[in-house]
């Protein structure tokens, strides 16, 4: 039985961004099905210890700009360290990406890499439902269709499901991979996702 994992993260997450295409390859190359699940961190915090980032000690906020660059450097991407649009409301690129996957969650993966360059590559507005419309159209998706869907109650319910599912299943931060109820949190831990895959 192919091994499965639950994907839980947020497009406005830099880790995400920086570990989205790696861990993408990694659970082709394990034939690993994966279940993306879009969540609301801004609640997820309040109930984990979590702060926004702007509200961290100075010292934490420095070293996050410290490690994002030594991860941009060290991958090869592109990375802008404080985008204009950032913080950024991202609920709408969250259901964008759960409506993706009627497409597939191949296409789904697409849409949120494609999403995650436009915030922290490209410097776009994830918030602007026309940015979020070029990224799915990008991924080959019908990018207005989508848009226009954004505000069908199912994927706020949807969106929010998955929102409580990662809070009882106490995930903390983004991305957070879970394999057999084991989690893996950040970008930086998928050297360990690979070892439980194997």
């Amino acid at each position: 039985m192919p091994a499965s994992i639950d994907y839980y993260f947020s497009p406005s997450s830099p880790w995400t961004y920086l570990g989205h295409a790696r861990f993408h390859a990694l659970a082709k190359r394990a034939g690993a099905a994966v279940h993306m699940r879009p969540v609301d961190y801004g609640k997820v915090f309040p109930v984990s210890g979590g702060l926004p980032v702007k509200a961290r000690p100075l010292q934490r906020q420095a070293y996050r700009m410290l490690e994002l660059k030594r991860w941009s450097t060290h991958l090869g991407m592109p990375l802008t360290l404080e985008p204009t649009f950032f913080p950024v409301a991202s609920n709408d690129a969250c259901k964008m990406i759960i409506a993706a996957q009627a497409h597939g969650t191949e296409a789904a993966m697409q849409c949120a890499g494609a999403v995650m360059r436009a915030c922290w590559a490209e410097q776009q507005n994830i918030a602007d439902r026309a940015v979020l419309a070029a990224c799915a159209d990008g991924a080959g998706l019908p990018g207005a269709a989508l848009a226009a869907g954004l505000d069908d109650p199912a994927l706020n319910t949807q969106f929010e499901a998955f929102t409580a599912e990662a809070i009882a299943r106490q995930v903390f931060g983004a991305p957070t991979y879970v394999v057999n109820d084991e989690l893996f949190w950040g970008q930086d831990r998928l050297d360990f996702l690979a070892r439980a895959l194997a």
